[in-house]
């Protein structure tokens, strides 16, 4: 297999939440593949420095400031990115948080609410206000990030659960529904990741880091810049007859 089915010379990509974490790993690797790469995210003094950092990649990088909860907000970004750059060719869904709780009991509805307006209202309305661009290019790529817990329930985190849990879901029906119109959209489920949310979790659960490491094949917990390979694949000429898929990129923790 050629190394040009991975090539993303050209393309333009949108990563929300890309100023940090997996976001900015994948962001990275899009630009060290020839992507343009627009970083979309709230914290503009990050979305600052990663801009700078692709740019040493020797590509062309934008960053915007937007809300995933906010309609209007990700139509005029997305419209600031297709001006700049002359369309898009890919998004990928990064942007999301994370609220926990003792039980599913102790989940306050105000929290409950913001968990899933980010990581599964905000998917749709990035996708769907993304979707005329690649329309007009004729073909896109949509990946969405998931997680472990697509897959697991868990009494501390069921809001995300269940917000993960939709996204593949989604991931499927925008699948099926766009494959008319040649985009292929697949999810791409994280394991456990060095970030910041997850030394926020460890922060509050110290006792987890060697349970989780016991339980990995791997024997250890992933770097953001590993999703990237995977990120890679859906997003170039090499995944055309991929889609609707969710790929665990987790160690095989979910095999065990």
């Amino acid at each position: 297999m050629s190394l040009s089915l991975f090539d993303l010379t050209g393309r333009v990509a949108f990563v929300t939440g890309g100023n940090g974490g997996i976001g900015k790993g994948i962001a990275v690797g899009f630009a060290r593949a020839g992507a343009k790469v627009v970083i979309a995210a709230r914290n503009p003094e990050k979305t600052r420095a990663a801009v700078a950092e692709l740019e040493t990649e020797g590509t062309e990088a934008l960053g915007l400031t937007f809300d995933v909860t906010d309609r209007r907000s990700v139509a005029e970004a997305i419209a600031a990115a297709a001006e700049r750059f002359g369309g898009l060719d890919i998004l990928v869904n990064d942007a999301g948080t994370n609220i926990r709780s003792r039980g599913p009991e102790d989940m306050p509805p105000d929290a409950w609410e913001t968990v899933i307006a980010t990581n599964l209202t905000g998917v749709y309305n990035c996708s769907t206000l993304a979707y005329p661009e690649f329309k007009r290019r004729g073909r896109g790529k949509v990946i969405n990030i998931g997680s472990m817990m697509s897959i697991f329930g868990t009494g501390y985190a069921s809001a995300y659960a269940a917000s993960k849990g939709g996204v593949v879901q989604y991931t499927k029906s925008c699948a099926v529904g766009w494959a008319k119109d040649n985009i292929q959209v697949n999810a791409i489920l994280p394991g456990w990741i060095t970030t910041e949310m997850a030394r926020a979790f460890l922060q509050r659960y110290p006792e987890r880091y060697d349970a989780i490491v016991s339980r990995t094949p791997a024997g250890r917990w992933g770097m953001p810049h590993e999703l990237a390979g995977t990120a890679i694949f859906l997003a170039s000429e090499a995944s055309d007859f991929v889609t609707g898929a969710a790929i665990p990129v987790d160690g095989g923790y979910a095999v065990c």
